[in-house]
């Protein structure tokens, strides 16, 4: 059994999902599940239809059209028949969204996001399913939500593994080609769960450990796991393998290409997981398996943007003690902040982190109350791993330094 894992800029359009084909054509794709996200930029679109439903109800109509017109698009490229059956599933399943808006009494934002964003998901693998058939692969749509199950922590849910484990084994013919979706599950009440953002990844990682696969492959616009964005960083280089570990660091400190719970199912079981380029399936790209370090052994750079850095020390200018840091962080919690950098000295104490779930006034007025705090916003966190001098020197150049910490193969910076 293999997995293969599409992401949303692999089938942003009618030529995106013809390649996906090519692709299977290529490697093949018997005993396979394909783990699809939304197609292009539908997560964003469906985020604003969240934040329309919300704020402006009477725009609600207005961004599901565009949805829809997107979707419509693809599929006249696909489809010549207007009459085929994709067309009116993919409908019924705008139906599906506009009846949960219509009828919601929730006021949880994030229960609403989990409901609405799964339907990119849906629409993505209905489309490619119906396309498979129609050119005569023979495949099998499956629900995800019907088979990872998870608790209610909405868009950021935890996986219950031993429900899942047994529905995946009931209901995953693993002699078939089977397209599904990536990002979703379903609590005890089968509403809609998210397992965060890029979340298809983990996806694929949680099928792969309930089927014991050969492998997983991540086939995405870029050859393999590069040692920087090229978003970024204007000269990448492909690493050819990296170990679980040095997987695991790198994801931990924000590299994109992986998501930060993908690779710890597959390390429990030694599976490995390919990142690949759908635009040379062919090429080896890059492996993560039981290995050592990276090779080849180059100064690796990971930037998150965006984030919230905060410096915090006693009002009276105490020492910051075990209690102080022990109450910093409840409120972190409490707050959903996810941190990625922590320093403190004896009578101050800095913190970074991402505030993803837009609560960093109600944190920053319980902090006021027992510190004085200093807090930036929108500063960028650089991390480069196995570092050397002219690394630094290079990422440094140019920029305002707010935060800096080193260890032996990590150096951090927080800049302005």
């Amino acid at each position: 059994m293999r997995v293969f894992k599409f992401g949303g800029a692999s089938v942003k359009d009618a030529n995106g999902v013809k390649n996906l084909i090519a692709v299977l054509e290529q490697v093949g794709h018997a005993n396979t599940i394909i783990v699809v996200s939304a197609m292009g930029k539908t997560t964003n679109a469906l985020e604003l239809v969240v934040g329309c439903y919300f704020n402006d109800k009477r725009e609600v109509q207005s961004a599901i059209q565009d949805v829809v017109d997107y979707h419509n698009t693809i599929m006249f490229a696909l489809f010549e028949n207007t009459n085929h059956p994709v067309f009116k599933v993919t409908s019924d399943l705008i139906d599906e969204l506009k009846n949960f808006l219509n009828t919601n009494k929730s006021p949880d934002y994030n229960f609403v996001y989990d409901q609405v964003i799964g339907f990119g998901e849906l629409l993505s693998t209905t489309i490619i399913s119906q396309y498979l058939s129609l050119i005569e692969i023979d495949n099998n749509w499956v629900d995800v939500r019907q088979v990872i199950k998870t608790d209610d922590y909405y868009r950021n849910a935890n996986v219950n593994w031993e429900t899942t484990q047994q529905l995946v084994s009931k209901n995953i013919d693993s002699k078939k080609l089977n397209v599904t979706q990536g990002f979703l599950g379903s609590d005890k009440n089968n509403f809609t769960t998210t397992l965060g953002r890029e979340g298809s990844d983990y996806t694929a990682a949680i099928l792969a450990y309930c089927l014991n696969a050969n492998d997983v492959t991540i086939w995405k616009d870029v050859p393999g796991v590069l040692n920087a964005d090229p978003r970024h960083f204007k000269q990448t280089q492909l690493l050819n393998s990296i170990s679980y570990t040095e997987a695991i660091e790198l994801a931990f400190y924000g590299a994109s290409v992986i998501h930060p719970k993908t690779l710890q199912p597959l390390q429990r079981k030694e599976i490995p997981l390919y990142v690949k380029s759908f635009l040379n399936p062919k090429a080896p790209g890059t492996v993560v398996n039981k290995t050592e370090g990276v090779i080849p052994l180059v100064p690796c750079f990971i930037v998150k943007q965006n984030q919230v850095l905060l410096s915090l020390s006693t009002l009276d200018f105490s020492y910051i003690v075990e209690d102080n840091i022990s109450e910093i962080f409840n409120l972190l919690s409490k707050y959903k902040m996810k941190v990625s950098v922590i320093q403190n000295s004896a009578i101050s104490f800095s913190v970074c982190f991402d505030n993803n779930y837009n609560n960093l006034e109600h944190l920053l007025l319980h902090l006021k109350a027992k510190f004085k705090v200093t807090c930036n916003t929108g500063v960028s966190l650089y991390t480069i791993r196995h570092y050397n001098e002219k690394s630094v020197i290079d990422l440094e150049a140019g920029k305002t330094v707010l935060l800096k910490q080193m260890f032996q193969e990590t150096l951090q910076i927080v800049t302005k």
